[in-house]
This record gives C-alpha cells, structure tokens and sequence, in this order.
C-alpha cells in the first residue's frame, strides 16, 4: 500500500511541476509575442512622391507601398529604383489607403511618417515599416 501512496504522490508532485513549467513557458510566449507585435523600434519620416499603393497577398490581403526618395545623383552608381522606400499600411487605415491613392494619382510630394516593427507577420504586411500618417507638402 505504502509504495502505491508514494506513487501516488510522486506522480501529483510530477504534474504539479508540469503545470507551472507549462504555464510559466506560456507567459513568456505571450509576452515574447506581444513584443515583437506591437513593439516599435523606430518611428520616422519619408519625403518623396508616393509610386504605387496595391492590396496584395493570396491568403492575407495587405497593403503595401512605395515611395520614390528622389535623390537622384546623390548616390553615384546606384539606381534611381533602388532609392525608394517599401511600406505596408494596415487594414484598418482606410483614410490613409485612401489619402495615398489620392497622392499618387496626382504625383505630388508627400512626407509620409511611418514606424518600424521589430518582427514581420503575414496578416500585417510585407515590410517592418508601416505609414501611420500622410501630409501634404506645401
């Protein structure tokens, strides 16, 4: 009888472990998550005139941007395409998705505030960077 107790009680400290090695691995995943989610490692501005605004994507329809830094010169043997800035805009921006159709139909220079992510997630976007607000140069 003593070594069924004994089993017994070994096996309620065993689970008992589990359970808070379980949970504690839990609350670190969570907060891990959390961090690289809404985490922002930069906030910053772009100038330049907005070339395109697309929804894209196959499962997650994100919409991405590019903005042309019209720099051309500044940096000697590179491509006028390779200076321009990739961004994502979430979903919920609708003013801002539509304030950028606008932009870019009309080629104006814009200043496009944006912040950067630690982490990329599909459902998100394609870039770390996300525009957060648009003003019109004057």
């Amino acid at each position: 009888m003593e070594s069924e107790n004994f089993t017994q009680k070994t096996k309620r400290v065993v689970l008992g472990i589990t359970k808070k090695i379980l949970l504690t691995l839990t609350v670190i995943l969570l907060i891990t998550f959390s961090f690289f989610y809404w985490g922002v490692y930069e906030n910053g501005l772009m100038a330049g005139k907005v070339l395109r605004i697309s929804k894209k994507g196959f499962v997650f329809k994100t919409y991405e941007g590019k903005l042309n830094l019209e720099t051309f010169g500044a940096l000697k043997g590179v491509s006028p395409i390779a200076e321009s800035f990739d961004f994502s805009v979430e979903a919920s921006e609708l003013e801002l998705i539509k304030q950028l159709e606008d932009v870019s139909l009309s080629g104006e220079r814009i200043n496009l505030y944006f912040t950067k992510r630690y982490m990329v997630f599909p459902w998100r976007g394609e870039t770390k960077y996300f525009a957060t607000k648009l003003e019109r140069s004057k």
